[in-house]
């Protein structure tokens, strides 16, 4: 099978020792000059090159592991993938930067600056929430701006905000601060944590925590919609999601120029600079294992690629039930993948338009006349209704480069049902999209129809297809309290020793801070290198 990989730039070997491995020593020890009496290292394979994946290798690069890493699409990013077509660029997946600090981590790890490579937009709103009779909430970060946004909806619900915003901080500290990069890998840790999960009350829905505290239909939208962008339904997934509120009041929400490719482009780099090599259009077929234990990965072209570890950044789903063989698998059976209970689907339509929408933000949610009713549908019964809600990304609004001059770029995502639906995908696909098209131009994009220049759509069949996902579901498993910290997918293996997983599908979930959080768990139960 035809593989391209990319060109790369080696650094200058250093010594290494190993403990655990099985490898071979050198007593002596290395000569300057004299590759051939040097130390030799670990290797790690890491599968897929996600933002999960490119932080993992570079956080293990970094410890002291020969890296690989092996895509299976014609380019890094996994769902972070890029589209270009027309003269428009599309980021497939990922537009919302919070906690840019995680990403500097990584630049820093490697000696560098993370401004230096790529430039960091902050948005203002973060967020327009526009409803189905037209009125809009413009949701930022200044206390004083979303106190009148509050006030004008209900001023009796101020107060309430308020406790909210109290325990949405709580939430940020003990979830995120405390356990964000703390690898839930033995019961121990679990029992631990208990008492924060007891302090936050994270056996409560978010929407049920909202509702405690502001009474106004609207508000209570608005503020618990935040779980749908990480896969999870606000009625029932634990409320300590409330973080997410409390992290973009604190760090902010950013966009990319460049878009989020910039940021991938920009990890490729790094691992360029540490002579990683990225193998792109190789696809893993199998984690190989042996006495037990992963020794390395085969690739559908029939190579195999030994390693001392291997880590997963594909969808944790489908890594077991697909690339682990049944009989090595004692916890993550057939049985339990099926039933576990997943997030939903996505189908996004990328769009490029002859003029420009310039009373468009970047960010805009465009809601549709029913809340619950949908979310029931799409995450419970599994139906595909009439009606939607959708996320409109105008990346125009803040880099005009990345459409042809005096055009714009789009993409509209709507929530679905993953394939538990029974939906014909290829066949209604345009049907839906000709749907959405309609409502976008009757509310929010004039003309639009008439002056669509570039499209091209995705659906849950494309994320099973193309990504690996199992269900199509955008997110792996749906974050619900079951589904979370110690009872989501370890990052190291419970089933395979060597095998350790990172991204969305493992602790603590989706979203780029926390996939980015996953690499950094990782390094906690990865075996130690000696440089």
């Amino acid at each position: 099978m035809n593989t391209q990989t990319t060109t790369l730039t080696p650094t200058l070997p250093h010594a290494y020792r190993t403990e655990g491995f099985g490898i071979p020593v050198s007593p002596q020890g290395p000569e300057l000059g004299n590759p051939s009496k040097l130390r030799q290292r670990p290797v790690a394979v890491v599968i897929g090159s996600g933002f999960g994946g490119l932080a993992a290798a570079i956080r293990l690069s970094v410890k002291g592991y020969e890296v690989k890493v092996f895509e299976k699409l014609d380019a890094p990013g996994g769902r972070a993938y890029v589209h270009h077509q027309d003269g428009f660029t599309f980021d497939a997946g990922p537009t919302i930067i919070t906690a840019p600090f995680l990403l500097e981590e990584l630049w820093a790890l490697c000696g560098k600056s993370f401004a230096g490579d790529v430039k960091l937009v902050a948005m203002d709103p973060f967020y327009r929430v526009r409803f189905s009779d037209g009125t809009w909430f413009d949701y930022n970060g200044d206390p004083e701006h979303m106190r009148a946004e509050v006030a004008r909806f209900e001023p009796d619900d101020l107060p309430g905000y308020e406790r909210f915003l109290e325990e949405a901080e709580r939430c940020k500290t003990l979830g995120f601060e405390g356990m964000g990069d703390m690898a839930f890998d033995k019961v121990s840790d679990l029992m631990a944590a208990i008492p924060d999960f007891l302090r936050m009350g994270a056996w409560r829905s978010l929407y049920s925590l909202v509702a405690k505290h502001m009474r106004n239909d609207k508000l209570r939208i608005v503020m618990s919609f935040h779980p749908l962008l990480i896969g999870g339904n606000p009625f029932a997934v634990t409320c300590a999601y409330a973080l997410i509120n409390s992290l973009e009041r604190t760090w902010g929400v950013h966009s990319a120029m460049g878009g989020t490719g910039a940021i991938v482009k920009g990890l490729v780099g790094l691992l360029q600079e540490r002579g990683v090599p990225l193998r792109c259009n190789a696809p893993v077929t199998q984690i190989r294992i042996e006495n037990g234990r992963a020794c390395g990965v085969e690739l559908q072209n029939g190579e195999f690629v030994p390693a001392d570890i291997v880590v997963s950044n594909g969808d944790t789903a489908w890594t077991y039930k697909n690339l682990v063989a049944p009989q090595h698998r004692r916890v993550w059976t057939d049985r339990k993948i099926a039933q576990g209970k997943y997030s939903m689907g996505l189908f996004v339509w990328y769009f490029g338009t002859s003029k420009q929408y310039k009373d468009v933000p970047h960010h805009m949610m465009v809601l549709g006349p029913r809340y619950k009713g949908l979310l029931q549908d799409i995450f419970n019964k599994h139906k595909l209704a009439d009606d939607f809600s959708l996320y409109l990304h105008r990346p125009t609004a803040t880099d005009p480069s990345l459409a042809p001059e005096g055009c714009d770029t789009f993409y509209v995502l709507s929530p679905v049902p993953h394939l538990d639906s029974g939906t014909d995908w290829p066949a209604f696909a345009e049907t839906y999209r000709a749907a959405i098209a309609e409502s976008l131009e009757a509310s929010v994009l004039p003309g639009l129809r008439e002056c669509i220049v570039t499209s091209k759509v995705s659906t849950p069949r494309d994320f099973q297809d193309n990504l690996w996902s199992y269900k199509g579901a955008g997110f792996g498993l749906e974050p619900l309290l079951l589904q979370s910290a110690w009872f989501r997918p370890h990052n190291r293996s419970e089933d395979v020793p060597g095998l350790f997983v990172v991204g969305a599908s493992t602790h603590p979930g989706a979203g780029v801070p926390g996939v980015l959080m996953s690499a950094k768990a990782l390094e906690s139960v990865v075996p130690h290198v000696n440089i």
